[in-house]
């Protein structure tokens, strides 16, 4: 039997899976946490990382590491970190995108540039906002790494560590794959290659970018001599976990929400809604994603004093609609549709309303919310996966397919993005072509009758605050 780990560094913890090569089969894992908030030192990821992989990396063949996206790792000459890292979370460099896209061109033009009209949420935001807002640290910044490149980075044992400098020629030691690079803004989907004019343009002058590297490499070895894959962003770790196929659709509902599939070739929204990303096989993977997702829930929860059983059962006790209680639930702003100054907006309050109304209004926000991001890959699914975190809660499962008109599969609870990057461990060991061929994920499927109702009252709302944020 041959193992390998799968990481999963994201923004609230670092997940470790030790999975058997032959079959996808979890024999082992750990987690630990990392700080909150939209900036973090990357030392916190990597003693996560530390903490939870003790006991697991070191009876892995290969480790392959997936982590959250769009991220800024600035470092220095000697390799050190810079200052601490900007989330997606972050979205302070709203201005910033919009100096990007008049810089391409415009919203035709950046599309067909980058995939995407970038929000404040992507890591040429964060980097020509430091460049403007903090010019020495800019100035110091020789290299910019996403999380996981750095995390796979460290595990080569190239990076500076505990006072020790970082070994000569480090830079050609940052990796990255084609998932991940696209999230950034300085990628170019269709050439699927690096823009480094505009890194050095965001940046304020030129800056090291990590090799790209092709599906399925070996792009180096721990110190104890472990085969690293390239990694991936956490969506694509994802979607190789689940292997979607045509006409797959999975909504992963966790601090974020997004909706993603695959496709052929590379796309270009210039509306702004869909990101056209690489993803991890050599495909490409459309995606929508939410800045408020699991958190609404979570929210709401709180505002009525129960847990999160008991706001699925309030939610349950209310009919379809919530007896005309909407939630719009942007509540730290907003990437889909693009409101970073927006706030949860609820409509429809009056001395009738009930505990179970307000229950039921946020996860019909949710999903709807959701459902608008389905909605603007512009594909006809063929079926819906739900994953994440929130995708567990009773009251999501019974009210999404309704939601969404059609049937929902909730596979099994599990650290898909964990498992996708393990999977991608076990395609590098093994030197083949294509990722190994794992079962497929169990699950269990929810029906309902379609209830339009709910998203043509939320329509209204959102509509009607189009110009609030």
């Amino acid at each position: 039997m041959t193992l390998v780990a799968g990481i999963d560094s994201s923004t609230q913890s670092t997940k470790v899976l030790l999975v058997r090569a032959e079959d996808g089969v979890v024999v082992d894992q750990a987690t630990a946490p990392h700080p909150t908030g939209t900036e973090t030192d990357p030392a916190d990821w990597w003693n996560a990382l530390q903490l939870a992989g003790s006991g697991l990396l070191g009876r892995a063949a290969a480790i392959g590491v997936g982590g959250q996206q769009h991220g800024m790792v600035a470092l220095d000459a000697g390799g050190a970190v810079i200052r601490p890292a900007i989330l997606w979370n972050d979205l302070r460099s709203a201005s910033q995108a919009a100096e990007v896209v008049a810089y391409l061109g415009g919203p035709d033009d950046c599309a067909k540039a980058i995939g995407f009209v970038p929000t404040a949420s992507m890591t040429v935001t964060k980097l020509r906002r430091m460049a403007e807002q903090e010019p020495d640290n800019a100035a110091r910044t020789t290299a910019v790494a996403l999380p996981h490149d750095w995390l796979t980075w460290r595990l080569r044992g190239v990076g500076p560590d505990d006072g020790v400098p970082a070994r000569p020629g480090w830079e050609s030691a940052l990796v990255t794959d084609h998932g991940d690079a696209s999230g950034t803004g300085y990628y170019s989907p269709s050439d699927r290659a690096w823009l480094p004019d505009l890194a050095a343009w965001a940046a304020g002058h030129p800056i090291t970018l990590p090799l790209l590297s092709s599906p399925g490499a070996v792009v180096g070895e721990t110190p104890e001599g472990v085969p690293l894959s390239a990694g991936t962003g956490d969506n694509m770790a994802a979607a190789l976990a689940l292997d979607l196929g045509p006409g797959d659709v999975v909504v992963s509902i966790g601090t974020s929400g997004t909706a993603f599939c695959v496709t052929d070739a590379p796309s270009a929204d210039p509306t702004g809604m869909v990101s056209g990303f690489a993803d991890a096989t050599g495909r490409y993977l459309p995606l929508s994603c939410t800045i408020n997702a699991s958190r609404i829930l979570s929210m709401v929860a709180g505002l009525l004093g129960v847990d999160h059983d008991g706001l699925a059962e309030l939610a349950a006790a209310a009919e379809p609609g919530a007896g005309g209680l909407v939630l719009l639930p942007y509540l730290d702003g907003e990437r889909t549709p693009n409101r970073p100054n927006a706030t949860g907006v609820l409509r429809g309050l009056s001395s009738g309303a009930r505990r179970e109304d307000l229950a039921r209004a946020a996860v019909e926000g949710l999903l709807c919310s959701l459902a608008d991001a389905v909605d603007a890959l512009a594909v006809t699914p063929r079926r819906i996966l739900m994953i994440g975190g929130g995708s567990r809660s009773a009251a999501v499962q019974q009210f999404a397919p309704a939601v969404f008109g059609m049937p929902v599969e909730v596979p099994e609870p599990g650290e898909y993005v964990a498992l996708g990057a393990a999977r991608q461990a076990a395609w590098a060991l093994s030197g083949a072509d294509a990722p190994p061929a794992w079962p497929a994920v169990a699950g269990r499927r929810f029906e309902a009758d379609a209830t339009p109702v709910v998203r043509e009252q939320y329509a209204a709302l959102r509509d009607a605050t189009e110009s609030w944020g």
